[in-house]
């Protein structure tokens, strides 16, 4: 019989301004669970989206541009779902959940058919609709540990996460390469996606339902009375602060990122850069558009959806803002990771950079084994290292030695003699990973209004994807300028960047040991 988490202890008095009641370690697993199956559908797209469109007739250097959808999505889907589920209550069903569910059968449905891609713009539109399922589920399962969760746990809470997101993407990224020793058809001579892909693609959509639904299933959400009951302020509390805030900026800070697209743009055409660079431009111009709407929506007295999310972007807690900095530098390099980790591995230990050729699929399967280390190790620190040496030195002091750990692993792919070597470059970057997952999470935690987690957590997410969409414009044709046809120095730019990450952490000021 599953026991729903909500039962775990009696029901505190709404009369009463008390603590959530504390967690088990089952009602912490039940929460968390759903994360299992959506990062095999990460995993799954990280380890084998390179290759899918290689595979379809795509050239290395236009890789970066066909990943474009995935930031592109998640900057346009997260603070609109987290704006939304602070909003949402559906009885029974709750808050966050329809959520969890609506993505999770959309991301199946996207798995399901990516393995019958033909062409390549199907796949790259099956990749939109997997990244934007994905982030549907994701974004409210961050504000649901903190709804569900008392202070003291926050920790505990974000560590189990992580942990299912490490073991989780072990199973997606090992998947084809267990297919492969099992005796499934790793070839594709004639083009188009290999057995062991198509075969994990479709394991990995039925197990992203089930351990969503499993969550969805085990969990009730606390009602909005009862967060007032724990003293947690409503989604609407400041709201009328925020508008009249927004209302009294000045445009200028508008025309500046209206000034800064145009310049990009103009800049693209001046100097021949890659087209793909025009949407950088378009979105720096857009977000200053948007932002002038904003203002004389506050002004006239209308608050819309529009005009909430950028005042709340623009009136983001100082931790939060310094925090950001941190997680720009930290997920550029793990984009820069994502992109040319199997064009690096295939072509510098495998010597092969055609797609078809058997040597090219081995160097991928392996990226997958590689993958799969830096997230079992990921699992593992983030239930042993991260929690001790949080308690030892702060979770401050703590994520920055975990990115540099991770800078570390990404500079040793320069020394390493062979690819099994590369393993254990892969614990410096599963360190990292495990950090950058925990960390940030539980600092923002105690320090954000609890009737805002999820638009917060969305707006926090836009500095996870403007880095990845920097990447995508911009890396292809610094690539192509200085370095062609050698995609080992990627690895190199992905160290600095990760070194950037681990100096801008040491500015942020812990708010639980203030």
């Amino acid at each position: 019989m599953i026991e729903q988490t909500r039962a775990e202890e009696p029901r505190q008095s709404l009369d009463d301004v008390a603590q959530r009641p504390r967690q088990s370690l089952a009602g912490l697993w039940n929460i968390s669970f759903g994360f299992f199956g959506i990062q095999i559908g990460f995993a799954l797209q990280n380890a084998n989206m390179s290759r899918i469109f290689q595979s379809l007739g795509s050239s290395l250097d236009d890789l970066p541009a066909l990943w474009i959808a995935a930031p592109l999505t998640g900057l346009l889907v997260q603070p609109i779902v987290g704006h939304l589920s602070d909003r949402t209550w559906l009885g029974r069903l709750g808050r966050r959940r329809p959520y969890f569910l609506a993505g999770a059968i959309l991301a199946a449905l996207a798995l399901l058919l990516m393995p019958m891609a033909h062409a390549l713009l199907f796949a790259a539109t099956l990749l939109w609709m997997l990244d934007a399922s994905l982030n549907i589920s994701m974004e409210p399962f961050r504000a649901f540990v903190g709804d569900m969760l008392r202070k003291d746990q926050h920790t505990a809470g974000y560590a189990i996460q992580t942990a299912f997101i490490g073991v989780g993407a072990v199973v997606g990224s090992i998947f084809p390469y267990l297919l492969d020793h099992l005796g499934i058809s790793n070839d594709a001579p004639g083009g188009g996606i290999p057995d062991t892909v198509r075969y994990s693609f479709w394991f990995g959509g039925a197990a992203l339902f089930l351990s969503v639904l499993w969550t969805v299933v085990t969990t009730r959400e606390y009602s909005p009375d009862e967060q007032r009951a724990f003293g947690s302020a409503g989604v609407d509390d400041g709201a009328v602060e925020v508008q009249r805030l927004l209302a009294a900026r000045g445009f200028a800070p508008s025309m500046v990122w209206l000034g800064a697209g145009a310049m990009v743009i103009t800049a693209v055409a001046r100097f021949g850069l890659e087209k793909e660079v025009y949407l950088l431009g378009g979105l720096l111009a857009a977000y200053g558009f948007a932002s002038l709407i904003a203002i004389f929506l506050a002004r006239s007295g209308k608050s819309t959806m529009l005009s909430s999310i950028v005042g709340d972007f623009a009136g983001m807690p100082p931790v939060m803002k310094r925090l950001a900095v941190a997680q720009f530098f930290s997920w550029s390099a793990l984009f820069i990771m994502w992109i040319n980790t199997t064009p690096v591995v295939a072509m510098r230990y495998f010597g092969s950079s055609d797609a078809a050729s058997p040597a090219f699929q081995d160097g991928g399967n392996w990226v997958g084994v590689l993958f799969a280390v830096y997230n079992g190790v990921a699992a593992i620190a983030a239930l042993t290292l991260l929690p001790w040496l949080a308690e030892k030195v702060g979770k401050v002091r703590t994520h920055a030695l975990c990115l540099a750990a991770g800078a570390a692993g990404y500079a040793s792919f320069f020394v390493m003699p062979d690819a099994n070597w590369l393993l254990l470059s892969e614990v410096g970057v599963g360190i990292a990973w495990a950090s950058i997952l925990a960390m940030p999470y539980a600092i923002l935690a105690s320090a954000l209004p609890q009737g805002k987690l999820g638009i917060y957590m969305g707006l926090f997410n836009i500095f996870i994807v403007i880095p990845q969409l920097l990447v995508a414009t911009v890396m292809g044709s610094i690539m192509k300028a200085f370095f062609p046809g050698q995609p080992i120095w990627t690895m190199l730019a992905a160290a600095l960047v990760m070194g950037l990450a681990a100096l801008a952490t040491l500015r942020v000021t812990d708010p639980s040991a203030a």
